[in-house]
């Protein structure tokens, strides 16, 4: 499964939209190329980097770092007028050295309606990797 590109430099956002104050660069931009693509050294920062790619649509990104044993086949693209607005991680933490869970905020608008998404999201790390496994919503 190929990594899509990140978008063009002139469309990349200077602030990351995962909300850690970062550079796009800096922050989940450094996930989606070169050679420390789909690296993501914990679940918190695969967490953020999974929120900035649903931002961006970068679909292939979302595929490629969801555990196999839960992940679709595809994605829906996005609905028309859907906006991100923003990220809170509530909390995360370890569970032991291969599982993790992140609690988190994601808003956004579609349709002109605000809606949230809380939930409490399952990792777990195999061969070098952490992947999303799924969610719980709180």
């Amino acid at each position: 499964m190929s990594v899509q590109s990140p978008p063009a430099p002139s469309l990349q956002p200077r602030d990351c939209p995962c909300g850690s104050g970062q550079t796009y660069a800096a922050c989940c931009g450094r996930w989606y190329g070169g050679p420390a693509h789909l690296g993501a050294p914990d679940a918190l920062t695969l967490m953020r980097s999974r929120y900035t790619a649903y931002v961006l649509g970068l679909h292939d990104y979302l595929l490629a770092t969801w555990h196999p044993s839960t992940r679709p086949a595809a994605l829906d693209p996005d609905p028309p007028g859907l906006r991100w607005l923003g990220l809170e991680v509530k909390r995360h933490w370890r569970d032991d050295d291969t599982h993790a869970r992140v609690e988190f905020v994601a808003r956004c608008k579609r349709g002109g309606r605000a809606q949230r998404l809380h939930e409490i999201s399952r990792f777990v790390y195999e061969q070098g990797r952490w992947y999303y496994v799924d969610g719980d919503m709180v």
